[in-house]
C-alpha cells in the first residue's frame, strides 16, 4: 500500500505561483512513477506532469509546459509541482498518483488508468 497526501493548494491571482507537495508513505519502491493530474468542475481528470523516482525523467502536458515544474526529493519521499504564471484555466483539484507499472516511455504515464494509488486532492483556484 502507498499513501499519498497532497498539500499546498490555495487561492492565487492570475500570474501568481504555487507549489504543491505530495508526500508518499508506505511502500515507496523507487521503481514507481509519480504523476500530477487535475480535474476542473464539469471536466474529466487530465494529465499535468509525471516524474520517475529513479533518474528523475519528466513529461508534461502541453498546456503547462514551460510554466510548471515537477521535481522529487527521494530522501523525503515527496514530489512537488511548481506552478508559475497561473491562469484561471489552471483552476482545478490537483491529485497526485503513484504507478507501479513499468514502461520505458515516460509518456506512458500520461494516462490516469496506469496509476494504482491517489491522494485526496488539493484545490487550486486562480482568480482573474
Amino acid at each position: 500500500q502507498v499513501q499519498l497526501v497532497e498539500s499546498g493548494g490555495g487561492l492565487v491571482q492570475a500570474g501568481g505561483s504555487l507549489r504543491l507537495s505530495c508526500a508518499a508513505s508506505g511502500r515507496t519502491y523507487r521503481g514507481y512513477v509519480m504523476g500530477w493530474f487535475r480535474q476542473a468542475p464539469g471536466k474529466e481528470r487530465e494529465f499535468v506532469a509525471t516524474i520517475r523516482w529513479s533518474g528523475g525523467s519528466t513529461y508534461y502536458a502541453d498546456s503547462v509546459k514551460g510554466r510548471f515544474t515537477i521535481t522529487r526529493d527521494n530522501a523525503k519521499n515527496t514530489v512537488y509541482l511548481g506552478m508559475n504564471s497561473l491562469t484561471p484555466e489552471d483552476t482545478a483539484v490537483y491529485y497526485c498518483g503513484s504507478s507501479s507499472k513499468h514502461n520505458s516511455g515516460i509518456y506512458y504515464y500520461a494516462r490516469d488508468s496506469v496509476y494504482d494509488y491517489w491522494g485526496q486532492g488539493t484545490q487550486v483556484t486562480v482568480s482573474s
